[in-house]
C-alpha cells in the first residue's frame, strides 16, 4: 500500500470529521461563546487561570499525547494496516474525539469539576466515589510507569551505544526554566503571545542544540537518581500555579510534536514509502483476537479514557471561551489520529511483505520482535525508536532527525506525567469532599490540603516503582479504556438532564464497555489457567505472583465498572430524575 495515499486519506478524514461532525456536535450540545467559563468565574491563579486558545491547545495536546498514538498503532499492526487504519479514523472521529470534547464541555458547565464530580451531580455520590477510586488507582499506575520511563530515558553512562539519553536529559532540564520565563513574560509582563512564542521556540531550539552538544553523561547508572528528581519535579508541578510552569512548558513542548509531525509528513512525500504490512492478516493472531485486542492496543491513537481526565481536570479550568472547546477537545484528538496514521506508515515502511511473512510465521510476538529488529538491529527497540528510525530513513538516515524525534517523545512522556500527578491531587481532594457540600473535617480536611494530597499521591506512585509496577502494568490498557465508559456515560446523562440530544454517546459507550470488559475477563481466565499450571522451568514463583496479583485486581475493577454502568443505564433508560444517594 502506498504511504502517501494512506496519509492523504487519514488527514482528509480527520479534517472532514472536525468540520462536519465536530460542528454538528457543537450545535447539538448548545455551545455558547458568550457564556462565562470557570477559568474566569473561579480564577485563583493556581488551578483556574484563563489561557489563550493556542496556548491551551498546546498544553492539552502535550498532556494527552505521550507515546500512546505511536505505541498503539505500531503494536497492533500485526492484524494488518486496514483494521488499524479504520479504527484510528472511525474510532477517532466518532468515539475518541467525542469523548474528549464532551468531557471538556460537561466539566466547563459544572464549574470546571472532574468527571467524578459531574457524576455526583447527575447521578449519585456513590457513582462519584466508585469512579474516583478507580481513576486514582489507574493514575497511580500511570505515574509510576511514566516516571520510570522518563528516568530510564534520562539515564546515560559511559560505554552506552549512544549519548541520546544524555541529550534528552539536558534538553529537558533546560526546558523547565524556559517555561517559567515564558509564563512570567506572557502573564505578568503581558508580552504579546506571538513575540513570546517566536522567542520561546527559538530558545527551545537552542535547548535542543545544547542537549545534543552537551549530553548529561555520568560515570555510573543514574536511574534511581533520575527517578527521585522526576518525582520531585512532579510534586512541584502539581502545586505550582499552572500559568508559570505546566501550561507554558506544555505549550512550548507541543511545538516539538508539531515539528515531528511536520518532519514525518514531509518525509513521507519525499520518500514515498510502501507499507509492506498486508491489509489484513487474521481475526486471531496467536492468542490475540481482533476483538478486543485491537481496540485496547491502539488506545490513544483512536480513543483513550485518560484524555477525559485531562480534559475535565486541567484543561477545563483554563479555557477562556466555550467556542475554543471544539478546537482543543475535538481537534486535539484528531491531531493524535494523524500521528497514529504516520506511525502506522512508519512501521509498515521498515520491511517488505516477505520479511513480514517470516515474522508472521511466529505470530504476533514474532512479528513485533522482527519489527523492532528492523528498527535498530535488536529485539528491544521501542515503538518511538521505530518511528524515529523510519522518519530518519525518509531523510536519508539523518541522525539529527532521529534524535529530535526521540527527544519529542520523551518530552511528551514527561508532560503527560506532570499533568497526571496534578490530576491525582485533584482526585484525592474530591474524594474527601463531603457529599452534602459542607466543610470537610478530620482526615477529610487534611486531605483537602493540596500539599498533603500531592505528597500522598507522589509517595504511593513512587512506592509502585519500588515494588514493581510492571507486575500489574498489563492491566493498564483495559483499565484505561474502561475510564472512557463512565466519561461517555456522564456526558450522556448530563445532556439528557439539560434536555439536549445525547444519542451520539450510546454506541461509543457500550462498544468501549464491551471491549474493555471482554479484555479484562479474557485476562482473568488466562491468568487463572497460568496459575493452575504451577511452577515450571519457564514459570517462576515471581511470575506466578504477578499473574495472581493481576487476577485479584481485575475482579474489583470489573465490579466497579459494572456497577457504574448499571447506575448510568438506570437513569438514561429509566426515570428522568436522578436519585442522589
Amino acid at each position: 500500500m502506498n504511504g502517501i495515499l494512506l496519509l492523504v486519506i487519514g488527514i482528509a478524514a480527520c479534517v472532514a470529521g472536525y468540520v462536519f461532525y465536530g460542528g454538528w456536535l457543537s450545535k447539538q450540545w448548545g455551545i455558547d461563546p458568550d457564556r462565562k467559563t470557570p477559568a474566569f468565574e473561579y480564577e485563583d491563579g493556581v488551578d483556574y487561570c484563563p489561557a489563550k486558545a493556542p496556548v491551551l491547545l498546546g498544553h492539552h495536546f502535550a498532556s494527552i499525547a505521550g507515546a500512546g498514538p505511536i505505541n498503539g498503532p505500531i503494536q497492533a499492526a500485526f492484524f494488518g494496516w486496514l483494521p488499524v487504519m479504520l479504527w484510528v479514523l472511525l474510532g477517532g472521529v466518532f468515539v475518541g474525539a467525542v469523548q474528549d470534547y464532551s468531557a471538556l464541555f460537561i466539566s466547563i458547565r459544572n464549574k470546571g469539576k472532574s468527571i467524578g464530580e459531574v457524576l455526583e451531580v447527575t447521578l449519585s455520590h456513590r457513582c462519584k466515589m466508585m469512579f474516583s477510586v478507580f481513576v486514582w488507582l489507574v493514575m497511580l499506575l500511570v505515574d509510576a510507569a511514566f516516571g520510570d520511563i522518563v528516568a530510564k530515558t534520562f539515564n546515560c553512562q559511559p560505554g552506552a551505544a549512544s549519548t541520546a539519553n544524555g541529550s534528552v536529559a539536558m534538553a529537558s532540564m533546560l526546558f523547565i526554566p524556559l517555561a517559567v520565563a515564558f509564563g512570567f513574560f506572557v502573564y505578568r509582563k503581558h508580552t504579546p503571545l506571538l513575540i513570546s512564542t517566536i522567542a520561546g521556540v527559538a530558545v527551545l531550539g537552542l535547548a535542543v542544540f545544547a542537549g545534543l552538544q552537551f549530553p548529561l553523561v555520568f560515570s555510573a547508572s543514574t536511574v534511581w537518581f533520575w527517578r527521585v528528581i522526576v518525582f520531585i519535579y512532579c510534586a512541584l508541578a502539581s502545586v505550582t500555579p499552572v500559568w508559570i510552569l505546566l501550561q507554558p512548558r506544555d505549550y512550548l513542548n507541543s511545538f516539538l510534536l508539531y515539528f515531528m509531525i511536520a518532519f514525518a509528513i514531509v518525509g513521507i512525500f519525499i520518500a514515498n514509502p510502501t507499507v509492506g504490512v498486508p491489509a489484513f492478516t487474521s481475526f486471531k493472531v496467536g492468542s490475540n483476537f481482533l476483538f478486543p485486542t485491537l481496540f485496547i492496543t491502539v488506545a490513544c491513537g483512536a480513543c483513550s479514557g485518560f484524555h477525559s481526565l485531562i480534559a475535565s481536570g486541567t484543561t477545563s479550568k483554563q479555557i477562556s471561551s466555550e467556542k475554543d472547546a471544539k478546537l482543543i477537545g475535538y481537534g486535539g484528538m484528531l491531531i493524535e489520529c494523524v500521528l497514529a496514521v504516520i506511525s502506522l506508515i512508519a512501521v509498515g515502511s521498515l520491511f517488505t511483505s516477505d520479511s513480514f511473512q517470516t515474522a508472521f510465521s511466529s505470530l504476533g510476538a514474532g512479528f513485533y520482535k522482527s519489527v523492532t529488529a528492523a528498527a535498530d538491529g535488536t529485539p528491544n527497540a521501542t515503538p518511538p525508536i521505530i518511528l524515529a528510525t523510519a522518519v530518519s530513513n525518509w531523510f536519508g538516515g539523518s541522525k539529527i532527525v532521529m534524535t529530535v524525534i526521540s527527544l519529542a517523545v520523551s518530552a511528551f512522556c514527561l508532560t503527560s506525567l506532570d499533568s497526571c500527578c496534578r490530576l491525582g491531587r485533584f482526585t484525592l481532594q474530591e474524594m474527601f469532599q463531603p457529599k452534602d457540600g459542607s466543610a470537610p473535617k478530620g482526615i477529610g480536611k487534611v486531605m483537602q490540603n493540596m500539599y498533603v494530597a500531592t505528597l500522598v499521591n507522589i509517595v504511593f506512585a513512587f512506592a509502585l516503582v519500588v515494588v514493581g509496577y510492571d507486575k500489574i502494568w498489563p492491566l493498564f490498557g483495559a483499565a484505561n479504556q474502561m475510564v472512557a465508559v463512565p466519561a461517555l456515560m456522564a456526558a450522556a446523562v448530563f445532556l439528557k438532564k439539560i434536555g439536549r440530544n445525547n444519542k451520539m454517546f450510546y454506541i461509543p459507550m457500550f462498544f468501549m464497555a464491551a471491549a474493555s470488559m471482554t479484555s479484562m475477563v479474557m485476562s482473568f481466565i488466562s491468568n487463572v489457567k497460568i496459575l493452575a499450571g504451577g511452577v515450571t522451568e519457564t514459570m517462576t514463583p515471581a511470575h506466578l505472583f504477578a499473574y495472581g496479583l493481576q487476577a485479584v485486581i481485575i475482579v474489583p475493577m470489573l465490579v466497579l465498572a459494572v456497577l457504574l454502568l448499571i447506575d448510568g443505564c438506570k437513569y438514561l433508560f429509566g426515570k428522568k430524575e436522578s436519585a442522589n444517594a
